[in-house]
């Protein structure tokens, strides 16, 4: 399991990605709706729900770089799996609200990438900040594995 801060067979902290590297992958953006199944009896988002809510733009996040996540692991026995999350609740959501989240890239490692994630309103109005780290786990040894160089577009060591 790789834990965070630790990266086997690597001594050096730093990212493999620079930071300027990353920066010019742009934030990506994903709408949202709420439904009455996003919420609970008083309309309020239940906070699971916005762990869907993210999980859906960071799929939405590689298909948009011409990534299915199906035909990568049926082709590499690979898989994206959420190792941490750190969030802040700002505020609730609420029965129709339209929303947007974004995902970011902020670090590439061997075998893992750490988003920024944040929904806000349509008018702006701040949500949830997040960070969530995946990482690339050979699903048949459950065991993370370091990222192919080609697994993202624009996303390479």
């Amino acid at each position: 399991m790789i834990h965070q801060g630790s990266r086997p067979g690597r001594s050096d902290p730093r990212p493999i990605l620079s930071s300027q590297e990353i920066t010019t992958m742009p934030p990506f953006h994903w709408p949202v709706r709420v439904y009455w199944e996003d919420t609970d009896a008083g309309g309020v988002v239940y906070h699971a729900s916005y762990l869907r809510f993210m999980e859906r733009a960071r799929s939405e996040w590689l298909r948009s770089l011409g990534v299915e996540q199906s035909a990568f692991k049926a082709r590499t026995g690979l898989a994206f799996l959420v190792r941490s999350m750190h969030i802040d609740f700002l505020k609730a959501a609420l029965l129709d609200d339209e929303l947007l989240v974004t995902v970011e890239v902020k670090e590439r490692r061997a075998a893992s990438i750490l988003f920024g994630q944040t929904i806000q309103r349509r008018d702006g109005t701040g949500l949830i900040q997040a960070q969530v780290r995946v990482a690339c786990v050979d699903v048949e040894r459950m065991v993370p594995v370091r990222i192919p160089d080609d697994a993202i577009p624009g996303l390479t060591p």
